[in-house]
């Protein structure tokens, strides 16, 4: 089977029995489980220092594993990304090494692709979504399995019903993007890609819609958005509206509005982000967009 590489490039660990169920989990399916040795360091509020972490980042592009996955998200990569071993990461790239995360591996997924034109992947984080109590999502499970098979070539998915008359057919165009905020604090930096005529992706945690939209307003007003062949939104999720306060703003009205900026096409409902069922993501490859009625399909074929 499959030699996965675990290590801790952002936030410390601080869910320990997580990470051992989502380790135990992989071993049980009859991968090799190489755990970097300061995966579970911890300083301060990140997995070790920044000099420890660029050292993790080291370990993992030399480990000639089939992929690299974080332990999780959180924060610490957009301190370190100045230092990242770049030229060592697209050499494990290319030697078939896959970088696998979320949320703040946004951060290396835009700089590796700046920086080097390499695809990374963003996806499951171990702790989370290998490690759960309960059993973990199925079709995570089957995405990350297609990924160590070389058989994923897209995902698809259904959108909400006032969605369906929205239509967008996008051949060849750039696929990045992430976690929204991440992505955010990358804009005017050399690690935010330059990507014209792409497909943007985009989700969330904890954030309200109105910082949702704030961020959007960024990307927009930067002229990002309407650069773009197409913007699809992820999950929002785990945010509270304050009905005293919004008065009936809510996310629904954060993408009414940007659709009434845009002529790009904005769909919604894309199972990524930070919930269970999530599919892998090749940030970097070229793929191609179609919708029928309800449905979605984006197509990467075989990388």
């Amino acid at each position: 089977m499959a030699h996965i590489y675990v290590f801790s490039p952002s936030s410390a660990v601080r869910d320990k029995a997580a990470f051992r169920r989502g380790v135990k989990r992989l071993q049980a399916q009859g991968h090799e489980v190489e755990v970097d040795e300061a995966a579970l360091a911890s300083h301060m509020r990140f997995a070790g220092d920044d000099a420890t972490r660029i050292a993790a980042v080291g370990r993992a592009a030399a480990s000639g594993a089939h992929v690299a996955l974080i332990s999780r998200g959180g924060y610490g990569l957009t301190r370190i990304l100045p230092g990242l071993p770049y030229k060592a990461i697209a050499k494990a790239i290319d030697g078939g090494t896959q970088f696998v995360g979320l949320s703040d591996f946004t951060a290396f997924n835009q700089a590796v692709l700046a920086k080097t034109g390499r695809i990374t992947w963003q996806g499951p984080a171990l702790g989370e979504d290998f490690g759960p109590e309960g059993e973990p999502d199925d079709i995570m499970l089957a995405c990350f399995d297609d990924l160590l098979q070389e058989q994923g070539e897209g995902a698809g998915w259904q959108r909400p019903k006032p969605e369906a008359a929205l239509q967008a057919r996008v051949k060849d165009g750039v696929l990045w993007g992430g976690n929204l905020s991440v992505l955010c604090s990358l804009l005017g930096t050399p690690y935010f890609p330059q990507i014209d005529k792409g497909v943007l992706f985009l989700e969330d945690v904890g954030e309200h819609p109105y910082r949702i939209e704030r961020m959007l307003t960024q990307l927009l007003h930067a002229g990002v958005l309407a650069r773009q062949k197409a913007v699809v939104l992820g999950q929002f999720s785990n945010y509270k509206l304050v009905p005293a306060h919004d008065k009936g703003f809510k996310l629904d009205t954060v993408v009414a509005w940007l659709r009434s900026q845009l002529k790009t096409p904005v769909l919604t409902g894309l199972p990524f982000g930070h919930v269970p069922t999530k599919v892998l993501l090749p940030v970097g490859a070229k793929v191609d967009l179609v919708t029928e009625g309800r449905d979605a399909l984006l197509v990467w074929g075989h990388i």
